[in-house]
Parts: C-alpha cells; structure tokens; sequence
C-alpha cells in the first residue's frame, strides 16, 4: 500500500509541477471534449469549502490518516492497491495545497463541462471505486 501511495504521490507532483509551467500562458487541446487548462482549486472536490483552505487541507490530511490507519491491515491484493491509490492521491493534493501561496490544488485535466481534475484525483477516484467493488462483492477490505 505505502508502495502505490508513494509512486501515485510522486507522479502527482510532476504532473502539477509540468501544468504549472506548460499550461500557464495557453491550454492545450488533446482531443475531443479532452483539454490540459491550468486551474486552481482552493476547496475540496469540486470546490466544496471553496474559500476555506485551511479548512480543506485539515479536513483533507484527517481523512487521509484515518485511510491510512485503516489501509495499514488492508488485505494483500486489489485491497492494497485501492487503499494505495486513495492515500496517494489524498497527500499528493495535500502537500500541493500545502506547498502553494495561496493555498490551493493544481488542477489540469478539462475533460468537457466536468470540473478541471488532477493525477490525485483520478487515484482518489479509482481507488474509491476498487475498493467499492469489493465492498458490494462481499469481500473484507482488512485482516481482522
């Protein structure tokens, strides 16, 4: 788990480090409705708490050691990855907001009217979403 996590936060703070310099004067289209654009999010996911920075990186770091606490006894396997994947993405949006004056979250991902994402919260998403799946499968996520 701390594996996954360690590789999502470092290829997070890549990513945001390269958008902050390639994508500060112009966005960049991909492809379709895909864009790179350069954004700030002070808040949570989808701007919740927009304007309460401090708020969001309290309340973001808490969630991530709870994750962490519980990811510690994960279950070898798909468990591990999405417990990885969510405290990963979880520090990675921590310490960018952290690191930032003001504090906020690079964002960089313009996927057509959908809110501008980044690495973290596409490892966020993804290890929700593993996780979930075992969850409705009936399947423990940690050794008891």
């Amino acid at each position: 788990m701390l594996w996954v996590a360690l590789v999502v936060t470092a290829l997070d703070a890549v990513t945001k480090w390269w958008a902050r310099r390639a994508l500060a004067r112009h966005a960049r289209h991909l492809v379709g409705p895909l864009w790179l654009r350069l954004d700030f999010n002070s808040g949570i996911s989808f701007s919740l708490s927009h304007g309460l920075p401090l708020v969001s990186a309290v309340v973001t770091l808490v969630v991530a050691v709870a994750v962490v606490v519980v990811a510690l006894r994960a279950r070898p396997g798909v468990s591990t990855w999405g417990f990885g994947l969510l405290v990963g993405g979880g520090v990675g949006n921590v310490l960018d907001r952290l690191a930032a004056t003001p504090p906020r979250v690079t964002d960089f991902v313009a996927f057509s009217s959908f809110p501008v994402f980044n690495l973290a919260d596409v490892a966020i998403t993804a290890g929700f979403v593993l996780l979930l799946t075992r969850i409705l499968r009936g399947e423990r996520l940690v050794r008891t």
